[in-house]
């Protein structure tokens, strides 16, 4: 139980961030409320008014209700609780969520903070509306605006965070609208391909075998229909291979890297020179990535013996930290240059890369050659990044983040309620001021109206000709000037003579007995 409410009252987890922010922070509220101590000669002491500000300054984020109430009525009393005041508005703010808590607890700690303002006022006489008014201005300025500072902070943050969220959902939605349109496209082109070129590469083989065994034909045409059909053959191997891959993505790896040597090995046997090589440690690779390395490799071998019939033929296949690598190097004999321009083979390698997250380079060499090479990772996580954006997709963004959808910013409330606040201070102030002239005035007797009150007047006819007066204003003339005539009750009123060099205070002193004026004094002194 008590483990509960100590998690409850200072919620975790610590991170190191979190200490040094509580540390610096607590350090600057207690610092300033003993400053504010220091100043303060109201009797409260200042090591218990610190201490008290640095553990509630620590419970605020746990407990930000309680503390608040604790902080405004504090602020009634001491002003050394005027800094926690500051934190804990911000912190009750930003943490204090449901609709009517904060107004709830706002209103208990203005309550409590006029109450403790009224005890204090049993010292400083203040009269009751000024101190109403004293109170609200403080109160809105010190807890209330930072508490819409906090609450502006809080709601920034969930809406961004809220944002961050779909966008993170709108990214997953649009991979698998895509994978969905790829796989659509991709089965059509796999039906189109298995209906019409399988059926014309069917028949070319049935033809090519029935001419094989043809008895009219010579030894050399035979062997010529022998290259034909089994060309033949090997292409409808090749696109099975091919329509089985773009039908499902887990298709079996044929046609992939490790089908590189037969590439070699039937290139050699045509008679060219081709020298294979196999670079760091062999990994498996997705099916998609096997038949990119694939078809780069073909391509290159393809180039060269029709550009560079003769020359040497490098094929590496190098397996690097992230990513293999497929390279095709021949030597003079040809540029290959025709083929790749003029054809679109590269084309569709580089797209083929380029959905992979690769990338393709070609180009002559030094010593007169052509080099074609191709880096392809290990995983497809740069694929997307080459989705291309469609109507489609533009539309779901548009359904799921359109102008309807958008949430209004925090910061137009917030404004306005800081409006708000500053508009009720600066009326209140306004009051103040004019409530502070007219207390001026009811507590100045003119030298004019002191001249032409005479001792021996009754006190009703006295009183009748002076203004009400303002004990707040005049409180403190008690304390100056000559002494009180034994059996009198007096009266103080601030003169309106220049002062003197000394700089001290105008004060006029009526003083009655019996009804009847017995002294009047004017004089002036420093309060």
């Amino acid at each position: 139980m008590i483990r509960a409410w100590v998690e409850r009252a200072v919620p975790g987890p610590w991170s190191w961030r979190l200490v040094v922010r509580e540390v610096l922070g607590g350090l600057v509220v207690c610092g300033l409320g003993a400053l504010l101590q220091a100043a303060d000669n109201g009797g409260w002491p200042s090591g218990l008014v610190v201490a008290a500000s640095g553990l509630l300054f620590l419970l605020r984020r746990g407990l930000p209700g309680p503390v608040l109430v604790l902080a405004a009525a504090g602020v009634g009393g001491p002003s050394g609780f005027l800094p926690l005041l500051v934190a804990a508005g911000y912190g009750a703010g930003r943490r204090i969520t449901r609709p009517w808590h904060a107004p709830a607890v706002f209103a208990i700690g203005f309550a409590l903070n006029v109450a403790t303002g009224v005890l204090q006022n049993r010292r400083d006489h203040f009269p009751l509306p000024a101190l109403f008014g004293i109170c609200v201005v403080g109160f809105l300025l010190v807890g209330v605006l930072p508490a819409l500072f906090g609450r502006y902070r809080q709601q920034r943050t969930a809406l961004l965070d809220s944002l961050r969220e779909r966008n993170e959902q709108l990214v997953r939605e649009r991979v698998m609208i895509a994978h969905q349109a790829r796989l659509r496209e991709r089965h059509r082109i796999a039906q189109d391909m298995h209906d019409s070129l399988g059926h014309q590469l069917a028949l070319i083989a049935v033809h090519t075998g029935a001419l094989e065994v043809d008895r009219t034909l010579g030894e050399r045409q035979r062997e010529a229909v022998g290259v034909l059909r089994q060309a033949a053959t090997g292409a409808m191997r090749e696109l099975r291979e091919v329509v089985g891959l773009l039908r499902e993505d887990s298709a079996p790896a044929a046609g992939g890297v490790d089908s590189i040597d037969r590439l070699a090995e039937n290139s050699q046997a045509a008679g060219a020179l081709v020298e294979l090589r196999h670079e760091g440690t062999r990994r498996a690779l997705a099916a998609a990535t096997g038949h990119a390395a694939y078809r780069i490799a073909q391509e290159g071998l393809t180039n060269a013996h029709k550009h560079a019939p003769g020359a040497q033929i490098v094929l590496t296949v190098r397996y690097e930290r992230d990513a293999v690598m497929v390279e095709v190097v021949n030597g003079p004999g040809g540029d290959g240059t025709s083929a790749v321009s003029g054809g679109q083979g590269l084309t569709g390698l580089r797209e083929r890369a380029r959905l992979l997250g690769g990338t393709i380079q070609a180009g002559g060499q030094p010593s007169g050659g052509y080099r074609l090479s191709g880096r392809l990772p290990y995983t497809s996580d740069g694929a997307l990044a080459a989705i291309p954006e469609d109507e489609e997709l533009r539309e779901l963004a548009d359904r799921l983040i359109g102008p309807e959808k958008r949430r209004r910013s925090p910061a137009m409330g917030c404004a306005l309620g800081a409006v708000a606040v500053l508009a009720v201070v600066g009326v209140v102030a306004a009051v103040g001021v004019l409530m502070f002239i007219s207390s001026m005035r009811d507590a100045t007797v003119s030298t004019k109206l002191y001249d032409s009150i005479e001792i021996g007047q009754s006190e009703e006819s006295v009183n009748g000709r002076l203004p009400v007066g303002s004990d707040f204003l005049t409180g403190d003339f008690k304390k100056i000037g000559p002494p009180v005539p034994e059996g009198t009750h007096c009266r103080w009123f601030a003169g309106d003579a220049e002062t003197g060099p000394n700089g001290g205070q105008d004060v006029v002193r009526f003083c009655f007995a019996d009804g009847v004026l017995v002294e009047k004094q004017h004089f002036q002194g420093r309060v």
